[in-house]
């Protein structure tokens, strides 16, 4: 079975319907616009255990939230609307 990603505007949906990404903090000694953006889009620490993650619904109501999930079981924890 499929990871659901329980989407806070259309309920619990497949995973496949998403975009998504970890949520980071960008270190304070890049100052370069674009090694920043690199860093953010690019280079996850990939952690296992609980994350912070953005979400994109982008099949279904096209909204942005986060969710902190389980890396090890893929259980979500908590779920916020952005």
């Amino acid at each position: 079975m499929s990871l659901r990603i329980p989407c806070p505007h259309c309920g619990n949906r497949s995973v496949h319907e998403f975009v998504h990404g970890e949520v980071r903090q960008v270190p304070d000694h890049l100052t370069d616009p674009d090694e920043r953006d690199l860093d953010l889009a690019f280079m996850h620490d990939n952690e296992e255990g609980v994350v912070t993650e953005r979400w994109f619904h982008a099949l279904g109501c096209r909204r942005w939230f986060e969710i902190r999930r389980d890396t090890t079981t893929d259980r979500i924890i908590e779920r916020r609307a952005s």
